[in-house]
C-alpha cells in the first residue's frame, strides 16, 4: 500500500506541474493542493521534543503489590521489542479496583523505555477528543492556524504521526468503556504499546489482542496496602490484625483502602479507631457489598465527619461541584455563571468569597485546584458520597442552580441561527462536559426526578446540542436531544417543536431522511396551532419538510413545500428569504434544471450581484454553502473551470473553518471528483485517500468514507491496479450494509453510493 501511495503522490506532483501552465484556470485548486501539501509535509517534519508524556496524575510513592500484573503487562508490550507492529493489553475488572494505579505504575517505571507516553481519558468521547487535542498540542501536530478545538483534526494527526513517527511510544486508554468511540480513535497499524483499562469485558477483547483480569485484593495484601498508605513504620501486631480487618470490611478493594488511609492519616486516627467511628456513620447502609459492586455507598461514610466540619458555603459550594464533570471545573463557570441565582449561592460571583469556600475544601482535603488554570477537580466517589447526603429537595435545587450556570456557556439558539459562532466555541468547550455529566447522571433510573426546573434543563441541552450540530458531532448531540425531548411535559409548545425539530436536523444529516419527516412536520403542526398558518416562522418547518422529501426522492412534494416557504417569507418581508431561495435552488439543481437554480440563488439578497469572481475573492466563510451550491450548477451547465475554482475555494473555507469533518470530506468528494473529470487522476486519488483517513476519526464519517473507497476502487481497476481495487471494494461494500442493509445486492456504482451521503449538506 506504501508503494501505491507513493505512485500517487508521484502522479500528483506531475498534475500540479501541468496546471501550473494554465495558472489562471487552476488557479483556486493549486491553492488549495498546495496548502495540503504543505500540511502534510510540516506534520511529517515535525518529530517533536524527543520525550513526551501527557500522564495526568503524579507517580504514587505508596503503590502497594501488584508485580504479577505489571510483569505480565511487561511481557506484553516489551518496548524492547518495539520494531514489531502495535501490542497492546487490556485490564479489567470493577471499579475502584486499582487498574489506573497499575496503569500509572507501570507508565512511570517505563519512561526511560517510551519516548512518549499518550494518556487518554476515555470514558466517553468528550473526553477522547479532549485528551487528543491536548496530545496533539502537545506534540505540536497542529498548524499554526488550525483550529485548537477540532476534535477530528487532533485525532487524525495523532494517528497519523503515530503511523509515521520512529519515537518509542505508551498510548494509554484509561476507563475505556465507550467502545464505539474508542474503534475510531484506535493506533490500527501504528508501531506503538496499548495500555487499556476497562470495566467492561467486551470492550478488553476488543480493544486488546490479551487482557488480564484485576480483582480486589487478598485480606493480607489489602492490609499492607492501608499500612503503606499510613506510612506506618513500627507496625505492633495488634496494628496488623486491625489493618486485617479494615481490609476485610471493604473487600480489599483498593480504592477503599487508599481514601481509608487518607482519613486515618489526615485525622491521626489509631487503626483500631477507625472501625467503630465508620460503624456509627454506618447504619443505614451495609458494609459489605455484593461482588461486583464499586464501594460508592459503603466508602460515603468515610467523609462524614469531614463534611460535617464545614461551613455554610463550603458545604453548599461542594454540593453544586458534585454535579460537574469531576476532573476539570473551571472556576470561571461558578463565577460567571452565578448570575442571576438565589441568595444563598450568591457567594459563587464573589472572588474572595468563592476563594473563601474553596480553600476549606482544600484544607480538607475534598478539592484539589490547579492554580495556573484556576480548575477544580474532586474524586468520583466524593462526589458520589455529597449527592448521597443531600435530601431530595436539596438535590433538585442544586441541580437547577448547575444547569443555571452551565447556560453560561451556550448561545441561545431560540434568538436566531447560531451558525458559525466561533467566538462563543471557547466556552462551549468548557462546558460541554459537564452537560454531558449531567446527562449521564439523569440516564440512571434513580436521578429521573433530579431535574426540577425540567424546561430549563431541556433548554440546556438543546442550546448544548445546537452547538454540537453546529461541529458536526452529531452523535452526541443525538443522546441529549433525545434526553432534552423526554423532559417535556408539554408537547404543544414551541420549545418542544425546536427539539423536534433539531431532532429531525440530526437525522437527515445522519442520511435518515424519512425518520426526519415525521418530527419535521409534528414541528410544523404546533407551530401552525401556535402562530397560525400565516407566520413566517412555519416556513423554516416547510423547509426542514422540503429537504426531507428532496433526500427521499419526493421532489415534487420538497417543491411545494419550498413554494409555500417562500410565499410565507416573501408576504412577511422576512430577513430568512435568502435560505428559501438557496434550498428551492439545491432542488432545481437536483431537478436537472441547472439555469433555473442558477436564477433561483441569485434572488438571495445576501447575494445581489455577486459573480463567480466575487464568491472567490470573497473572505467572509459563511458564503460557503452556495459556493458549494454553485460549484455543482456550474458543473452541470458543462462549465468545469468555473465549478472546480468554486469548489476548491469552498473547500478551503470549510478546512479552515470546521476541520476534518462530514462537510470537508464532502466538499473534498466534490473537488477530487472535478479532477477527475480534468485527467487529473493522480491528484484525485491523493486527495480521495485523504478522505478515508479523515473520516476514520469521527464515527459520523462512514458514509463519506464508503463513497470514497467506491470511487478509489474504480480508478485502481480501471488502472490495472486489483488487489488494491477488490480491497477497496471489500471495504465500501461492507460500510454500505453496515448503514443501509437495505442496499445489500445493489448495483457497485457512484448512484448507490451516494445514498450514503446527503444531496446538499449546508
Amino acid at each position: 500500500m506504501r508503494i501505491k501511495r507513493m505512485s500517487s503522490h508521484i502522479e500528483g506532483e506531475a498534475d500540479i506541474l501541468w496546471m501550473r501552465k494554465d495558472e489562471n484556470r487552476y488557479h483556486e485548486v493549486l491553492q488549495l493542493l498546495n496548502t495540503i501539501k504543505m500540511d502534510k509535509e510540516k506534520r511529517q517534519q515535525q518529530e517533536p521534543a524527543v520525550r513526551y508524556n501527557n500522564i495526568p496524575f503524579s507517580s504514587n510513592p505508596k503503590f502497594s503489590g501488584r508485580q504479577d500484573i505489571l510483569e505480565m503487562i511487561h511481557n506484553a508490550l516489551d518496548p524492547d521489542a518495539y520494531l514489531s507492529l502495535t501490542k497492546s493489553i487490556a485490564l479489567f475488572g470493577m471499579g475502584g479496583v486499582g487498574k489506573t494505579q497499575i496503569a500509572i505504575q507501570y507508565a512511570y517505571q517505563n519512561l526511560e523505555h517510551f519516548d512518549a507516553i499518550l494518556w487518554v481519558a476515555a470514558d466517553n468521547a468528550i473526553t477522547i477528543g479532549q485528551s487528543f487535542r491536548a496530545i496533539a498540542e502537545g506534540l505540536r501536530l497542529l498548524e499554526a492556524g488550525e483550529e485548537p478545538k477540532d476534535t477530528a483534526a487532533a485525532i487524525w494527526a495523532v494517528k497519523n504521526w503515530l503511523r509515521t513517527t520512529k519515537t518509542t511510544c505508551l498510548v494509554v486508554f484509561d476507563n475505556s468503556d465507550d467502545l464505539a468511540a474508542l474503534k475510531i480513535v484506535q493506533p490500527g497499524s501504528a508501531r506503538s504499546s496499548v495500555l487499556v483499562t476497562t470495566r467492561d469485558l467486551t470492550a478488553a477483547t476488543t480493544l486488546a489482542t490479551q487482557h488480564v483480569q484485576v480483582t480486589a485484593l487478598a485480606e493480607d495484601d489489602g492490609s499492607k496496602m492501608l499500612l503503606k498508605v499510613i506510612g506506618s513504620e513500627n507496625v505492633s501486631p495488634s496494628d496488623i490484625q486491625h489493618a486485617m480487618a479494615i481490609s476485610r470490611a471493604f473487600g480489599g478493594l483498593p480504592l477503599a483502602l487508599t481514601q481509608i488511609g487518607g482519613f486515618i492519616t489526615q485525622r491521626k486516627l489509631s487503626l483500631q479507631d477507625f472501625l467503630p467511628l465508620y460503624e456509627k456513620y454506618s447504619s443505614k447502609i451495609d458494609s459489605r457489598k455484593a461482588p461486583g459492586s464499586d464501594y460508592e455507598h459503603t466508602l460515603s461514610t468515610v467523609w462524614d465527619v469531614s463534611f460535617e466540619k464545614l461551613t455554610q458555603d463550603s458545604t453548599r459550594l461542594l454540593n453544586v461541584l458534585s454535579y460537574f464533570d469531576p476532573d476539570c471545573i473551571p472556576e470561571e463557570i461558578l463565577s460567571q455563571g452565578s448570575d442571576g441565582l438565589d441568595d444563598e449561592f450568591a457567594f459563587l460571583a464573589d472572588e474572595m468569597d468563592l476563594g473563601d469556600a474553596s480553600e476549606e475544601l482544600l484544607r480538607a482535603a475534598l478539592v484539589n485546584r490547579t492554580g495556573e488554570t484556576a480548575v477544580l477537580a474532586l474524586h468520583r466517589l466524593v462526589q458520589s458520597a455529597v449527592r448521597n447526603r443531600m435530601s431530595e429537595a436539596d438535590s433538585i435545587k442544586v441541580f437547577d442552580t448547575v444547569v443555571h450556570m452551565l447556560c453560561w456557556g451556550f448561545p441561545d439558539h431560540s434568538k436566531g441561527d447560531i451558525g458559525h459562532q466561533v467566538s462563543a466555541w471557547t466556552r462551549c468547550e468548557k462546558c460541554l462536559p459537564h452537560v454531558n455529566r449531567l446527562v449521564e447522571l439523569l440516564d440512571q433510573p434513580k436521578n429521573k426526578a433530579m431535574a426540577g426546573d425540567k424546561q430549563k434543563y431541556a433548554d440546556l441541552l438543546l442550546r448544548c446540542s445546537w452547538y454540537l450540530y453546529e461541529r458536526e458531532m452529531y452523535i452526541v448531540a443525538r443522546r441529549m436531544v433525545d434526553q432534552a425531548i423526554s423532559m417535556f411535559e408539554d408537547t404543544t409548545t414551541l420549545a418542544y417543536a425546536s427539539a423536534i425539530d433539531l431532532g429531525g436536523l440530526l437525522d437527515l444529516d445522519l442520511t435518515e431522511s424519512a425518520r426526519a419527516l415525521a418530527p419535521f412536520q409534528k414541528a410544523l403542526e404546533i407551530r401552525k396551532t401556535r402562530l397560525g398558518p400565516e407566520d413566517p416562522f412555519i416556513a423554516y418547518s416547510l423547509n426542514n419538510i422540503a429537504l426531507s422529501y428532496t433526500e427521499m426522492g419526493e421532489l415534487q412534494l420538497a417543491y411545494a413545500a419550498h413554494e409555500e416557504a417562500i410565499s410565507l417569507r416573501l408576504k412577511a418581508n422576512s430577513d430568512r428569504i435568502g435560505n428559501s431561495y438557496s434550498n428551492m435552488s439545491s432542488l432545481l439543481l437536483r431537478l436537472g434544471r441547472p439555469d433555473e437554480a442558477e436564477k433561483m440563488l441569485a434572488r438571495c439578497p445576501s447575494l445581489k450581484d455577486f459573480t463567480d469572481e466575487t464568491f472567490l475573492k470573497t473572505g467572509n466563510p459563511r458564503f460557503s454553502g452556495d459556493m458549494v451550491l454553485l460549484s455543482r450548477i456550474r458543473r452541470a451547465q458543462g462549465r468545469p473551470t468555473e465549478a472546480l475554482r468554486l469548489a476548491s475555494k469552498a473547500l478551503a473555507f470549510r478546512r479552515t473553518l470546521l476541520g476534518n469533518r462530514l462537510k470537508t470530506c464532502d466538499s473534498q468528494y466534490d473537488v477530487a471528483s472535478m479532477l477527475l473529470d480534468d485527467g487529473h487522476v493522480g491528484s484525485a486519488v491523493q486527495l480521495l485517500e485523504e478522505i478515508v483517513g479523515i473520516s476514520e476519526t469521527f464515527v459520523e464519517g462512514e458514509g463519506q468514507r464508503a463513497r470514497a473507497l467506491y470511487k478509489l476502487s474504480v480508478i485502481q481497476g480501471e488502472r490495472g491496479m486489483i488487489p488494491s481495487s477488490e480491497t477497496c471494494k471489500k471495504e465500501a461494500l461492507k460500510l454500505r450494509t453496515k448503514l443501509k442493509p437495505e442496499l445489500e445486492g445493489n448495483a457497485f456504482e457512484e448512484a448507490e453510493f451516494a445514498k450514503l451521503c446527503l444531496w446538499m449538506l449546508w
